[in-house]
């Protein structure tokens, strides 16, 4: 038998050859094969794009950006682009001035803080909410020595990164608290390094809990969350919030309470004119976000969608007008999701013998309602 060696450049060649012939029988996705005019390519990825203000990388802001994106998914008939942002202060800053943001994470706080301090003109007429989200929990983390609140009175306290929600959060309830504090404005990590060292006696955040920062903060540290007490002084801007061992387990011990305050979150939209391109985005993202709404509450998808009450209101915002409509459409059953409809109209006949008498008792209802729908499918 004859045998043959094929070497250098020739060699090299014929491997190329091969890779190529082998990765052409593979199955390609559809959207990479599709070729054209570099205009027509264009045109085609930017249609249907929408921009989406998320958080910082490890936020609870951030994972819910990319779990929307992930859910609603369209190819090239919807693509969410999550976006890595300074967190919920700065995204309403964003949603208002930055090129390419079309929706935000963001809490009712900063909506306030716009609104009556800084001024911005025309900000309710800009600026609609979609969804209001699961309150985000004040976490104060703090050094073992120290006790109680008081104890911090003239100290280093870490407030993260400009932007981040707790960089607005946080001076607004420490004044609320009569509570002078040295705030230091410096990444989580670098905050983080500094609080364990004694250079600063607190680290903040305003986030939805559980967070992987906070969960994954060593035992041994003996680094603890303290309590803030909700007070009338909080009343206008904040709900009550409390952590468990269930929520950080490093940080609480079994059968421990720490209550604190919390505010709630924001899925905001800017009100782009009827008719306009962006708008037409909005809209589809609208529609997408209702029809598909019981994925997200599934695994494994972040649990604290499950929490969401879709029709909860947000005061003194206004409802993006694709949204009222798709919730009316909900409360029809001539949506998307008609199952969800039809099974809040079976658990209201049998499980409710009284109407809520306020928001509060709403959204825990529609809590109740989740847990009962998740446990009849499982049935």
């Amino acid at each position: 038998m004859r045998g043959f060696v094929i070497t250098g450049a020739l060699g090299l060649a014929f491997g190329l050859w091969i890779s190529i012939a082998e990765v052409g029988s593979q199955t390609i996705p559809k959207s990479l094969q599709e070729s054209g005019p570099e205009d027509v390519i264009k045109q085609r990825e930017n249609n249907w794009t929408v921009g989406l203000a998320g958080g910082a990388f490890d936020g609870t802001y951030l994972r819910f950006a990319d779990e929307l994106g992930k859910v609603l998914d369209d190819g090239d008939q919807l693509r969410v682009l999550p976006i890595i942002s300074r967190g919920a202060a700065g995204n309403l800053e964003d949603l208002l001035y930055l090129r390419g943001i079309d929706i935000a994470f963001t809490q009712s706080d900063v909506f306030e803080y716009f609104r009556t301090e800084r001024k911005t003109p025309h900000l309710e007429d800009r600026i609609r909410y979609i969804i209001r989200l699961p309150v985000a929990e004040f976490h104060i983390l703090v050094r073992p020595e120290i006790k109680t609140l008081e104890d911090l009175r003239g100290e280093k306290i870490i407030f993260g990164p400009p932007g981040v929600s707790a960089t607005l959060t946080g001076p607004i309830v420490f004044q609320r608290l009569n509570l002078p504090v040295e705030p230091v404005f410096i990444d989580f990590t670098t905050g983080y390094k500094m609080l364990l060292a004694g250079d600063a006696k607190g680290l903040l955040g305003s986030v939805s809990k559980p967070v992987d920062f906070w969960l994954k903060i060593p035992q041994s540290t003996g680094l603890h969350l303290l309590p803030v007490p909700y007070t009338r002084a909080f009343a206008d801007l904040y709900a009550v919030g409390e952590f468990t061992s269930a929520d950080y387990p490093n940080l609480i011990a079994p059968g421990e309470r720490i209550d604190t305050v919390a505010v709630p979150s924001v899925l905001a939209v800017y009100n782009w004119p009827k008719n306009s391109d962006r708008y037409r985005r909005v809209e589809r993202f609208v529609q997408y976000l209702f029809n598909r709404w019981n994925k997200l509450t599934q695994q494994p998808f972040h649990p604290r969608w499950r929490d969401v009450n879709l029709a909860a209101t947000v005061p003194g915002w206004t409802r993006f007008s694709v949204a009222e409509d798709m919730l009316q459409h909900l409360a029809q059953g001539d949506s998307g999701d008609q199952g969800m409809a039809r099974d809040f109209q079976t658990y209201m006949t049998r499980q409710v013998r009284t109407a809520p008498r306020n928001e509060a008792e709403r959204d825990a209802l529609f809590r109740q309602f989740m847990l009962w729908r998740e446990q009849q499918h499982r049935q």
